[in-house]
């Protein structure tokens, strides 16, 4: 196998690995994770004017919800990523508690299509597994690499990785395609990555 290969394989195996021990927490301590996060004074400053998007959890994914609505609470315009084609960057639309969603693609709910175009300033990124050198597993799509890409081709982004202790990896193996976060958010600590090089 090329080196190439040999990343994805041994990626696909952390993956499995990371949403095995995400999958056995109870669903109440995944509930009580997400609102510790929400809990906790906002990470970075938000002035009106800042978008920030979220995402709605899929499976036993970590809950952006409570994060996101303290985001709104504190002045922050919303908006929530859409899935527009296979190796696409991700579209994000503006959306506000209470709105109605759609079901999109693998029924992940989204705004509507006709809902506008917006280009978020923080990015709350799910994730399978995470490290303290900024990189993070995702669900192997490469999705959110290719979103990151675009958005800080335009300007500076903050990318937010979300998840639990417990998928918390020593060290993710990374390709030059892979865009670092900022910081990860999990339910006992704040990780600042952003000195780490």
């Amino acid at each position: 196998m090329n080196s190439s290969a040999s990343i994805l394989a041994t990626k696909a195996g952390l993956r499995a690995a990371a949403l095995a021990r995400r999958d056995a927490l109870a669903p109440d301590l995944r509930a009580a994770a997400a609102e510790a996060i929400a809990a906790r004074p906002l990470p970075v400053a938000v002035s009106r004017g800042t978008v920030v998007s979220g995402f709605m959890p899929i499976r036993s994914e970590i809950n952006s919800l409570p994060l996101l609505r303290r985001f709104a609470e504190a002045g922050a315009s919303l908006a929530l990523p859409a899935i527009t084609g296979r190796e696409k960057p991700l579209r994000f639309r503006a959306w506000s508690f209470g709105e109605p969603l759609a079901r999109g693609q693998w029924g992940i709910r989204e705004p509507a299509p006709d809902a506008p175009e917006i280009q978020p300033d923080i990015v709350l990124v799910p994730l399978a597994a995470f490290d303290r050198h900024g990189y993070r597993i995702g669900y192997g799509a490469g999705y959110y690499d290719k979103s990151l890409m675009a958005l800080r081709a335009l300007k500076a982004v903050v990318a937010i990785g979300l998840g639990y202790a417990a998928q918390e990896i020593p060290e993710v193996p990374v390709l030059p395609h892979d865009a670092r976060l900022d910081l990860v958010l999990t339910e006992r600590e704040v990780i600042d990555l952003r000195s780490v090089s």
